[in-house]
């Protein structure tokens, strides 16, 4: 039988763990993701089996699984957690805005290649503030800005933005990547349509902007799955360099190592950049400051919405 005042002393930091676990179902994995060592992760969890009385997970050679029991207590561990976030924005939200720890999330094809040209600014213009970022795909992020593990997120629309406030942050052109000595190096327009026939380079599925390039070409699904593929846009850009064929970059991600690139006429494509966070989130103020910060200190060759 639990003991209710034993179970008084069961910690944030405990649930922590619980949760980690239930989501990475890896206990290095886990401890990684609360910043902490392994042993102490796995004292933690004893600690808090010993206050349940309850074995929380099957631990055994072919990795960790959730008991039927603690199903239940993981997703209450969650929105116990998602509360004491809450709770600390609210206190936030009585003092300095963007001051201590903001998690910030954003997609592969966004955080690498806007953060560079905002974290200094950040720093100086909000000194006490303690940005922390996580990279992931959209439905993921989603999941743990709804879910309040993240306090913004930054991605790429359409999304489903039910029960989600936004800020439009810029707007920037895709540029194609040719490799050297490519045939419409010869052509003084580009169009989408001249890139009916070509082997064009996609990011895996599940990356909004690969979705975003095969509509913009036309690219019938049938197709697009025969197509060169790669998990991260530096690989593409490395494909392009040696000669395997072409792709669209978004503007922000095009350096001196991307090849020849070239503008597209008219109809440019292009993707709309839009910091997302949760209908009565505590920390809003933040994050509308954090948006006009992101405007303030773009890049030029993107174009910053208002």
């Amino acid at each position: 039988m639990i003991d209710l005042l034993y179970l008084k002393t069961m910690t944030i930091q405990e649930l922590k763990y619980l949760v980690a676990v239930a989501e990475h179902l890896h206990f290095g994995r886990a401890a990684s993701a609360c910043h902490v060592t392994q042993p102490t992760l796995s004292a933690g969890l004893r600690s808090l089996e010993n206050k349940l009385d309850l074995m929380l997970f099957e631990r055994g050679p072919h990795g960790v699984l959730i008991t039927s029991e603690s199903g239940p207590l993981v997703e209450q561990a969650r929105r116990v957690l998602a509360e004491a976030r809450q709770f600390e924005q609210l206190a936030r939200a009585g003092q300095s805005p963007l001051a201590g720890v903001f998690r910030l999330g954003a997609i592969p094809t966004i955080g690498p290649y806007l953060f560079p040209h905002i974290i200094a600014s950040l720093r100086k213009d909000w000194p006490q503030l303690q940005l922390s970022l996580v990279e992931a795909q959209t439905d993921d992020l989603l999941q743990q800005l709804r879910r309040g593990d993240l306090d913004a997120a930054l991605l790429s629309p359409p999304i489903d933005e039910t029960g989600l406030e936004r800020e439009h942050l810029y707007e920037e052109d895709f540029l194609l990547a040719l490799p050297a000595g490519h045939p419409l190096q010869r052509k003084r327009t580009l169009r989408v349509t001249d890139l009916a026939d070509e082997q064009l380079l996609l990011l895996d599925e599940g990356h909004c902007l690969r979705d975003q390039v095969v509509e913009f070409c036309r690219v019938g699904e049938a197709s697009a799955r025969d197509l060169l593929r790669s998990s991260s846009l530096e690989t593409l850009r490395n494909m392009v360099t040696a000669g395997a064929g072409c792709t669209l970059l978004p503007a922000l991600a095009v350096n001196d190592s991307s090849g020849d690139i070239r503008p597209l006429s008219r109809p440019t494509p292009s993707r709309e950049v839009v910091l997302y966070w949760r209908e009565k989130f505590a920390g809003a103020e933040s994050a509308r400051l954090l948006a006009d910060t992101i405007r303030d200190h773009l890049p030029a060759r993107v174009k910053p919405g208002r």
